[in-house]
């Protein structure tokens, strides 16, 4: 039976012609039936990638074969399945596209990269190292979401602060207001899915006077390898991708709440509003999808609701 695998990764390296290795990076896709969506600047790559595990092997090997691209730590995962032509079931179609930024804070001016990635970000902590820094610094250390505020109300680490972002694009101007200057003399430990967005993230903090920022190397994803359930994180951790989400292990903690009857779960679904891009928990019971919006949308309509009351 064939395998359904799904590769995720990054690099920040400089890159002299990204159109160069969009071309490289669709043909190869194209010749091994594969399916994702990856995203070249002049800064890097940054790539989800699905299809059948001999195809993916392959593809994990000629791009390793690139200058630059040797050492990136590759994540590997189970995906959905395959369809009738063997291609993964996990993404409608392949999107390989050249961008000013392959992680979109908006602020590619700020994002200095040498060969050994980004410059002036956090430092590199592993998941054993994030645990040694909570035992000697414990409630001291600032857990710090990088990741867009609706992936966290499924899953986060203990503690959290979750800034209240609905697009990377958010952040610049979220860190620039001033809520988190409290933390600038504090360790902070960033965190997000598989790394990328904390490498940007971490840069921007440090550049603008947090003290001792830390990011954590590989994520959340490589934290749930190493500590399953047993550790700091508690949750599913939100994907985008067709599976939406994933657990580390069947023990997980269930910590997202139905936005309509408050139930437990991880299930998420589109923002009722057809021009919101933002998820919201919602649980199969309540799976009328209008009554599904956000949090921005529902005091929206609270509002004209109480206006349409008083008139």
């Amino acid at each position: 039976m064939a395998l359904s695998k799904i590769l995720l990764y990054y690099r920040f390296t400089p890159i002299t012609d990204p159109n160069a290795v969009r071309l490289w990076q669709r043909d190869l896709c194209e010749l091994l039936g594969l399916r994702g969506r990856i995203l070249i600047s002049k800064d890097g790559i940054n790539a989800t990638v699905g299809g059948e595990l001999g195809a993916m092997k392959t593809y994990w090997r000629k791009t390793r074969e690139y200058p630059g691209f040797g050492d990136i730590d590759f994540k590997w995962s189970e995906g959905s399945g395959l369809d009738s032509d063997g291609r993964s079931l996990d993404f409608p179609r392949l999107s390989v596209k050249v961008r000013d930024e392959i992680v979109s804070f908006g602020a590619p001016d700020e994002l200095r990269v040498d060969t050994a990635g980004v410059v002036g970000g956090g430092t590199h902590l592993s998941p054993g190292a994030v645990h040694k820094l909570v035992e000697e610094r414990g409630d001291e250390v600032v857990f710090f979401d990088g990741r867009n505020a609706f992936e966290a109300e499924i899953g986060r680490f203990k503690n959290a602060v979750v800034p209240d972002v609905a697009t990377t694009r958010d952040f610049v101007a979220e860190l620039d207001s001033g809520r988190y200057d409290h933390l600038k003399d504090k360790p902070v430990v960033t965190y997000c899915t598989g790394g990328i967005r904390c490498e940007v993230l971490s840069s921007l903090m440090v550049s603008r006077g947090f003290s001792e920022v830390y990011q954590m190397d590989g994520g959340i994803v490589r934290y749930g390898e190493s500590f399953g359930n047993t550790g700091l994180w508690e949750g599913a951790l939100y994907v985008f991708d067709g599976r939406e989400s994933l657990t580390f292990g069947t023990d997980a903690a269930t910590i997202g709440e139905c936005a309509t009857c408050a139930a437990a779960t991880s299930r998420m679904v589109n923002c009722a509003d057809e021009d919101c891009r933002v998820r919201v928990v919602q649980c199969e019971g309540c799976a009328d999808a209008a009554s599904a919006t956000c949090a921005r949308h529902r005091a929206v309509a609270e509002h004209a609701l109480a206006g349409a009351a008083r008139n």
